[in-house]
């Protein structure tokens, strides 16, 4: 993804995309904007102050009006728009961005544009996901991860409402990749899938598990999903005749182990176009 100003996309942003170059290693197809912080430094940006900072509301980091340039850039140029938002603000204003660019474009279709993290969010945005065709591009294992301090940072009924809801974007008909976030989280996606399906902490507890994915769920959304989300699936996602042969082979069946058991899991084969770059 491209990080620039959009004085510099506006003159090089044409020259910046490439598809499968490098042998089908590299793809340039698609703008980084980071619109807020993270949660734990009180920095994600909320409709409403902190449960445990009256006086804070987080931190918005690009002003709106860019974004609005960067968008129309983007989509005049055929280029996804990935924006970093983390705070239910955040979201709904990016949200915003996105459906007046779509509205001001309406030839344009199948444009895929994501946000990043999508970690909380506000009750009535939910559903815009799914209507607006935008990818939340999560990270399983944040859920985990930030579980300790989220119902302090925001509250119980913020919490349970709209905090990491993989289940209630999918039935609005979002398609959610998932990832590991590296070097925030480790890159291996072992301890991320484990938290995808069982949303367990380490005191045994688990994060309103009505939300936890199926195993075959986040396989997909680790696989295919992540595949659609970069416009690779027809290359890449799943195993069929003309694909990349990109293939991860696993110590342990994860879809069938013991929920307990898949951390012990380890990788003992990577196989990248066919052929192995990695024997344990």
């Amino acid at each position: 993804m491209i990080r620039e100003d959009n004085k510099s996309l506006e003159s090089n942003l044409a020259k910046y995309r490439m598809i499968d170059s490098g042998g089908k290693h590299l793809t340039v197809r698609a703008i980084k904007v980071t619109l807020d912080g993270a949660l734990g430094s009180r920095g994600a940006w909320l409709l409403e102050p902190y449960a445990d900072s009256a006086t804070s509301t987080g931190l918005n980091t690009v002003r709106i009006e860019d974004l609005k340039q960067t968008a129309r850039l983007a989509i005049q140029n055929d280029v996804q728009l990935c924006v970093h938002a983390i705070g239910d603000r955040a979201n709904r204003e990016t949200l915003n961005v996105y459906e007046e660019a779509f509205l001001a474009f309406p030839d344009k279709k199948d444009l895929r544009w994501r946000i990043e993290h999508a970690q909380h969010l506000n009750a009535s945005d939910i559903p815009r996901f799914g209507a607006l065709g935008v990818i939340p591009a999560m990270q399983g294992i944040h859920c985990t991860s930030d579980a300790p301090y989220v119902p302090a940072r925001l509250g119980p009924q913020r919490a349970e409402e709209g905090a990491y809801v993989w289940q209630k974007l999918m039935k609005t008909g979002a398609i959610i990749s998932n990832g590991t976030d590296t070097p925030v989280e480790d890159i291996n996606p072992i301890a991320s899938y484990h938290a995808t399906v069982s949303r367990k902490l380490k005191d045994g507890s688990v994060f309103y598990a009505d939300q936890r994915m199926s195993r075959d769920e986040a396989l997909k959304s680790y696989t295919w999903n992540a595949a659609y989300s970069g416009f690779e699936e027809n290359g890449k996602g799943s195993l069929s005749p003309g694909k990349l042969a990109d293939i991860t082979v696993l110590s342990k069946d994860i879809l069938t182990i013991p929920e307990d058991e898949i951390p012990t899991a380890s990788v003992k084969y990577t196989i990248v176009g066919g052929r192995v770059m990695y024997k344990q």
